[in-house]
């Protein structure tokens, strides 16, 4: 892949910004297979909010963040986003399986 200070135009930085968000949005695709697989193994809607989890998973996107030199208050604004939705997911999906068991 080629390095930011190798690009020679906008062009290039445009077509290497849109490579890389759409890596981005295909590894966020495969994270969402791994919630939906996740399912399988919660037993109420609690374990499928599991707040601690959460709280610990920003954390360490937080922490992450700043080593790649990123504000953690826009990374945890992003996975709080993303999560909160692949959870309200997760549970329109337990609640439609478990009423049918």
């Amino acid at each position: 892949m080629k390095k930011p200070k190798d690009c020679l135009d906008m062009k290039e930085i445009r077509e290497m910004i849109d490579t890389i968000d759409k890596g981005i949005i295909s590894q966020l695709g495969l994270r969402y297979e791994y919630v939906k697989a996740a399912a399988q193994f919660k037993t109420n809607e609690q374990a499928v909010k599991a707040p601690e989890r959460f709280a610990a998973m920003l954390t360490q996107r937080r922490l992450w963040a700043e080593e790649n030199n990123l504000n953690p208050d826009v990374i945890e604004k992003v996975y709080r986003d993303l999560v909160n939705y692949f959870i309200s997911q997760e549970l329109d999906h337990y609640r439609t399986t478990s009423n049918t068991q």
